[in-house]
């Protein structure tokens, strides 16, 4: 049976997914872990174990499901790296509707294909092609399926034309998706028999031409439980047949990758089948789990799996091909962060070895520890659970975060915001531990399970506050211009983006109350007037860190806003405000220093009123 055209969604962010489906879903989702509404608050604990050191973070979860525009040159390249991402999956869907190979238009979605595997390659990551949408299987008609009437010749000129496109492009170091979700009806519909067949012919083609070409399958919307008829007809064919996938895949919408890495095992076990080969989540988070606590709780997941994973993407025509598989949103042509995209970036912090999580009620994460950078950290997900998470750390002597007995905690929350641009985490709590016995505890007031929460392990020696500075009047982030690493480049106000070139330390100067030094993240210099300039309007900049007091600047605490986090920033040698120039409301003004206005003219101007979301 083929699937009906589908009828519009009605939600804004639209998977690639027939209706025709529901039946299929239904009996998959009714094998899940994920809560079908907001669990109670329940009080829990997860316990890290620092002894216990694994090996270096692999960063399973950090993939995507298209994301990129049509040429492959948006969003940034920050984006992607900032977040350690390194999976791209895509193949020209919905690129012309009809289209593919079976409408007659395979060249604009070859295009497509190409384009964005040759960003995937420059960025560094790996790219997965998806032959089913250059072929026109997209969900967005009723296509020809390959062989249907006995008929193979259509699909294997198909092949012929992509192999050779494949290999006079030198992309021979691609993953073989072969067929997206054959047991959905949207996706594949003219029977299983056609389609083992379909996949032994594919199979074949793919390894003659391109012989050490890793194949991934069987990508199915269904889980690969020990009771799904559908994945025990696959694998007993695929052993037969001798075509069995390099990566074994399915999608988790919703689902337990832990759970369903233990079924597949079961699966291969008892057909006397490799139990070793990689996994591969390729579709991860339905449309309502995509947000920070439920993203946090995908990760951790993937990671205690051991499976690789691609976030799902559950956008429309062009807006598949944009905005990070919904990790951003865009004002006008500006992109801009959801809550979820700084969950990444945290994870892609996390660096040295990973080490032991016990998880609690529906809370598990991912640790880390890096002695030689000297920081622990944790990063925290939320399978609908709220209420209050107790953080146990123990065996901190196999860490290098104590001193005298103490640890500094950092809890922040990555907030969700109703699925808005956020411009960062917000720290709940910045204090000093007891350590006793080589362990202590951490609270987190988990209030909201569509937030996630991180601990960020210091040793109390390191008083470092890491922060965005926002300007009030404009709501734009104090920015290193073009993200350069030169001295003299003059500091602008632009849009809160999240890139390290946004991120600032603030040292505090010895012997000088609520006195800093400010230093780029990205580009490791400090804030700096030029040339330790008294007038007003010198430039403010960034330049190698001196120490000099023109590279200081006091905190002067604006109450008039009521937030607790709003400051002027005045620079130690002038006495004079880090200020937007001419009160610009433009991404791209330029930032100087000026007389410091007086409170009464703060809540009027502002663009002297800086919120440093850090300081907690």
């Amino acid at each position: 049976m083929r699937s009906p055209t589908p009828r519009p969604r009605p939600t804004t962010r639209i998977r690639r997914r027939a209706a025709s489906t529901v039946a299929v879903l239904l009996a998959a989702l009714a094998t899940t872990l994920g809560p079908a509404t907001p669990s109670r608050a329940a009080d829990t604990s997860v316990a890290v174990d620092f002894s216990a050191a694994g090996g270096a973070p692999a960063y399973h979860a950090s993939g995507t499901l298209y994301g990129m525009t049509e040429d492959g040159s948006l969003p940034q390249d920050h984006f992607y790296r900032d977040i350690k991402w390194k999976l791209e999956r895509a193949g020209g869907a919905q690129l012309d509707s009809p289209g593919g190979w079976v409408a007659g238009k395979y060249d604009r979605r070859w295009n497509a294909t190409l384009a964005q595997y040759r960003r995937t390659k420059a960025l560094g990551g790996t790219f997965v092609i998806l032959p089913h949408d250059i072929w026109g299987a997209d969900g967005t008609t009723t296509p020809t399926f390959p062989g249907d009437n006995g008929d193979w010749s259509r699909f294997d000129a198909f092949y012929d034309r992509l192999l050779s496109d494949v290999r006079a492009a030198g992309m021979t170091d691609i993953e073989w998706d072969i067929w997206n979700e054959p047991d959905c009806p949207g996706f594949w519909g003219s029977g299983m028999p056609q389609y083992l067949e379909m996949w032994k012919r594919a199979y074949r083609k793919i390894r003659a031409a391109i012989p050490g070409a890793v194949v991934v399958g069987a990508s199915t919307c269904g889980h690969p439980t020990v009771d799904n008829g559908w994945w025990t007809a696959y694998l007993d064919y695929v052993k037969a047949n001798a075509v069995e996938p390099d990566t074994y895949s399915w999608h988790d919408l919703p689902g337990d990758p832990v759970a369903h890495s233990s079924s597949l095992r079961s699966l291969l076990s008892a057909r006397s089948m490799t139990t070793g080969r990689p996994f591969q989540v390729n579709e991860y988070a339905a449309g309502k789990e995509q947000n920070p606590g439920r993203g946090g709780w995908y990760v951790s997941r993937l990671e205690r799996a051991g499976a690789d994973g691609l976030r799902a993407n559950w956008a429309w025509g062009s807006d598949l091909h944009d905005f990070e598989a919904n990790l951003l949103t865009r004002s006008g042509s500006q992109y801009l962060p959801l809550g979820e995209w700084f969950l990444y970036r945290y994870y892609g912090s996390q660096t040295g070895n990973t080490v032991n999580l016990t998880p609690g009620t529906n809370t598990d994460g991912v640790a880390t520890k890096d002695n030689a950078a000297r920081n622990a950290k944790i990063l925290l997900g939320s399978n609908g659970n709220t209420g209050n998470v107790t953080v146990s750390l123990n065996r901190l002597d196999t860490t290098s975060v104590t001193e005298n007995g103490r640890v500094r905690a950092v809890v922040q929350r990555i907030p969700n915001d109703g699925g808005g641009a956020v411009t960062g985490p917000v720290t709940v709590s910045d204090r000093i531990l007891a350590v006793s016995g080589d362990s202590a505890s951490v609270t987190v007031p988990w209030t909201d399970a569509a937030d996630g929460y991180t601990v960020t392990l210091l040793p109390p020696s390191n008083t470092t506050v890491s922060t965005v500075a926002v300007v009030q009047h404009s709501g734009q982030c104090l920015d290193d211009t073009g993200l350069s690493t030169a001295d003299a480049t003059q500091y602008q106000q632009y849009p809160c983006e999240g890139g390290y070139q946004q991120m600032l330390d603030f040292r505090p100067v010895a012997g000088r109350a609520n006195t800093y030094t400010v230093v780029d993240e990205h580009s490791g210099k400090c804030l700096d007037v030029s040339g330790a300039a008294a007038a007003d309007g010198a430039a403010v900049i960034q330049w190698t860190c001196s120490g000099g007091t023109n590279q200081m600047f006091t905190l002067r605490p604006v109450t008039a806003l009521g937030n607790g986090k709003d400051y002027q920033l005045v620079a130690v040698h002038s006495g004079k405000c880090v200020d937007v120039s001419g009160i610009s409301t433009a991404p791209g003004a330029l930032v100087h220093q000026w007389t410091c206005d007086p409170a009464s003219d703060l809540p009027r101007k502002k663009n002297q009123i800086w919120r440093l979301q850090g300081m907690g």
